[in-house]
């Protein structure tokens, strides 16, 4: 188990170095969104969090930077504010790097001692994987000047997308949640198992794509209140927002931003588009349908017409590059539908991978939850605020270990960074 743990850990630790990798030397005080911290910010944050936890929260050990401890405990998530001033000065580059690096020797010699606790390198391990794509939705927001292309960079794919329609799923029970002993590790918010009836419902069959998403803009649907909440509504007016912010209007046409490129929308008119909480639900409005709760997500995307239940929408067997765009394949979204390996049961496409899914469901605990991780209680405790929804699935950016079935990620309605798709749902 000891020599595992390790290759996880580095593993890990190596594929945050490649994406640290992607930036410039000097551009690391950068800033590319005003709602986070600086990148050198997380370059100190995913080891100070493995200190915390490991280190400090288990084996009681003394700090030996307790200022970076400190400093890089915890990011933000600001409310009600569309813009973050940092109240810091950042430390030099080659401090952190100091830091990150006797903090990684501390955390492997760590491995014997707290051997029977294994689920605390858990906490590490899936910790830095949720932050690898943290850093690069942070990074297609910064100028492409200041990157640089990873070596190989596969190239875009703009083929192979399904054909749209609707798929009718039909009522059953669902199981959301998990059993803490059925699987290795799970986050609290995964617990305890909960079994939840859901009726008939029709879905599409792919997520929304550019192309029709471009239907919604020309017929001025950032123009158009009454298809937006009122909080939505003063929301897009207050900060400007014309349309989603992936994409760039400029000369009489729309370009749309991926890590490295500004491609043509007509090239990628059949990629996700994504899209904060908000624009996709105004978009379903004027289409005529809603947003998917949890419950019906997980139906379509995790049982089958018979009653069976399956780990993942194509079966029991692990995540593979046939099922998905996930684990950073492509560095970049591909056409809706272009891996039916990966389709579910029902016959729903793109379910993992491409672009987390927006749901209409308010995080909150499931009936008997419990903070579970001693050293971290308030890792979703803190979110249970009815601002923050459900998304489920994974991105192209999303490591293949956070894959599984209970796993539930969450934004507020108002953020649009992030590698967020949306279907619709029709009454």
């Amino acid at each position: 188990m000891t020599d595992a743990t390790e290759e996880r850990l580095r593993a890990c630790w190596s594929r945050s170095d490649r994406i640290f990798g992607l930036v410039e030397p000097g551009a690391l005080h950068e800033r590319p969104i005003a709602l986070r911290h600086p990148l050198i910010f997380y370059l100190g944050h995913l080891p100070a969090f493995a200190w915390n936890q490991v280190c400090r929260g288990v084996l009681g050990k003394p700090p030996f930077r307790a200022d970076f401890d400190a400093l890089f405990e915890r990011g933000i998530d600001p409310m009600g504010v569309d813009s973050h001033e940092p109240s810091t000065d950042w430390p030099p580059v080659d401090e952190v790097l100091e830091y990150r690096d006797r903090v990684r020797e501390e955390v492997v010699s760590a491995i014997g001692p707290v051997a029977e606790r294994d689920r605390v390198f858990s906490v590490a391990i899936e910790h830095e994987l949720m932050h690898q794509e943290t850093l690069q939705y942070i990074l297609q927001q910064l100028p492409a000047g200041l990157k640089r292309r990873p070596d190989p960079m596969p190239p875009y794919r703009f083929d192979g997308a399904a054909e749209p329609g609707a798929v009718e799923v039909g009522r059953g029970e669902v199981v959301l949640g998990a059993d803490p002993d059925a699987i290795p590790f799970g986050w609290d918010n995964e617990f305890p198992e909960l079994s939840v009836e859901v009726d008939d419902f029709t879905i599409d069959r792919t997520p929304v794509r550019h192309r029709e998403f471009v239907e919604f803009f020309n017929d001025g649907g950032y123009r158009r209140p009454g298809l937006w909440r009122d909080e939505d509504w003063q929301w897009r007016r207050r900060v400007g927002l014309e349309h989603p912010v992936f994409w760039s209007c400029e000369y009489g046409g729309i370009a749309v931003r991926t890590l490295f490129d500004d491609l043509p929308l007509e090239q990628v008119a059949d990629w996700p588009v994504f899209v904060s909480h908000a624009e996709a639900e105004a978009y379903c409005r004027w289409r005529g349908g809603r947003l998917a709760t949890e419950a019906e997500l997980h139906r379509a995307a995790y049982t089958t017409p018979d009653g069976g239940l399956r780990a993942h929408p194509w079966g029991d067997e692990a995540p593979a590059e046939g099922h998905g765009n996930f684990d950073f394949r492509h560095w970049a979204p591909t056409p809706v539908g272009a891996f039916p390996e990966g389709d579910s049961a029902w016959g729903v496409a793109d379910l993992v991978g491409n672009g987390w899914e927006w749901t209409a469901t308010v995080f909150a605990p499931f009936p008997g939850f419990a903070p579970t991780i001693p050293t971290y209680p308030g890792y979703s405790t803190d979110f249970f605020d009815g601002l923050h929804l459900v998304m489920l699935g994974a991105s192209w950016a999303t490591p293949a270990g956070l894959i599984r079935r209970s796993f539930r990620n969450w934004f507020q309605r108002h953020y649009p960074y992030m590698f967020a798709k949306f279907r619709c749902v029709y009454p």
